[in-house]
């Protein structure tokens, strides 16, 4: 894989031909991956960290369709919770995650007390760089819901805005809290809109704001998403604006309006979850968050499900699905296929369903008949 050749996209800096991995690997930041996923004796090691609440079932779940359907993944699993604070975990983790360049993660709990730790999920994309978040919203046949024909991709900026966790208490019943929006990383996820919408053949992109409050951080966001725009209209791409607020209200009367979505952080966060709304919840929305050289495959609205955590009633759907996204980055597409023509079948049949959908399938009832599903 990696004696081939190729091009690296023009840069100020990278303008020669190096040995890379190959570009078409679905969804990676950017074409010159310079490392790529490890792969020994056949196989890919993948870092799987199960997260908590519903987290280890929905892993488990992966984990016995992968095997059912032969995918030559070996998973280096890390039990890393949010309900402990402990950063020698943490960093076990990161480091599996830099080794391998590949993860397939549920999601961490956070502590709301201002006494607990920051987010575990926050603090992995930040150290790894993964700055782009992908969720895909999409209606599945057989699944009830609100809207027909939605189908949208939300792109958010995964290290700064409001998650660049920059608090302080100036005076006793006084806090600040700052929002970071830089050119540099405002234009990065512009790029990344821009190229996922040619990469699959989407014709318009939305850029998400408030410019018309916070004119100076949401202005620059909203200047440079126009600026990178300027270079890929000729392309025959598309795009307009939005205050999110406004957002909000059309999305859940009209989403068919939208294509592609970028937006800074805590927007990103508060559309995905309106938009796993439309489809019918959480349980079937995946997603994914990118970097230059590693890319984590995740649940598209992020929610814990600690509440029904080990009661194995939890829809897998979503953690699946990330899955098949992490089989297409890895350029196992049969395998990707082969799976997700199982999930939309035992879906489509609509007599195996999680309580979530309407039904009163359980995790495991629904697992092994996406297993007996796979051709």
């Amino acid at each position: 894989m990696l004696s081939r050749t190729y091009k690296l996209l023009a840069t100020p800096r990278l303008t020669s031909s190096i040995k890379l991995a190959p570009i078409n690997r679905g969804l990676n930041t950017l074409h010159d991956d310079l490392f790529g996923p490890k792969k020994y004796g056949g196989k890919f090691t993948v870092t799987l960290i199960p997260g908590d609440g519903v987290g280890p079932e929905v892993a488990t779940s992966v984990k016995k369709v992968f095997e059912a359907a032969s995918v030559p993944v070996v998973f280096e699993q890390h039990n890393l919770s949010g309900e402990s604070d402990s950063s020698v975990d943490v960093e076990r983790a990161v480091e599996s995650l830099k080794r391998n360049r590949v993860g397939l993660k549920g999601i961490l709990y956070t502590p709301t007390s201002s006494k607990g730790h920051a987010s575990f999920n926050v603090h992995l994309r930040k150290t790894l760089d993964m700055y782009a978040s992908v969720s895909l919203a999409k209606n599945i046949e057989g699944v009830q819901s609100r809207h027909k024909n939605v189908d949208l991709v939300i792109i958010r900026e995964n290290t700064e805005g409001e998650y660049a966790g920059l608090e302080h208490v100036s005076i006793p019943g006084v806090v600040e809290s700052l929002k970071i929006i830089t050119q540099e990383r405002t234009e990065r996820i512009a790029r990344y809109a821009f190229d996922y919408a040619l990469k699959n053949n989407r014709k318009l992109v939305t850029c998400v704001h408030k410019a018309n409050i916070m004119k100076l951080s949401d202005g620059l966001f909203l200047r440079v998403c126009r600026q990178v725009y300027n270079e890929y209209k000729h392309l025959g791409i598309d795009f307009n604006d939005m205050i999110v607020d406004n957002t909000s209200m059309q999305l859940v009367s009209r989403p068919q309006q939208f294509d592609v979505m970028v937006m800074p952080n805590l927007y990103g966060s508060i559309v995905s979850n309106v938009a796993a709304g439309l489809i019918n919840g959480v349980g079937t929305m995946p997603g994914a968050s990118f970097g230059r050289n590693y890319a984590i495959f995740e649940p598209g609205a992020r929610h814990v499900g600690m509440d029904i955590g080990g009661s194995n009633v939890a829809n897998p759907t979503a953690m699946l699905m990330s899955g098949v996204m992490l089989l297409k980055h890895l350029e196992l597409h049969d395998h990707a296929d082969r799976i997700n023509n199982a999930i939309l079948r035992t879906l489509g049949m609509g007599d195996y369903l999680t309580r979530d959908l309407g039904g009163n399938c359980s995790t495991s009832e629904f697992t092994k008949k996406i297993i007996n599903n796979i051709a």
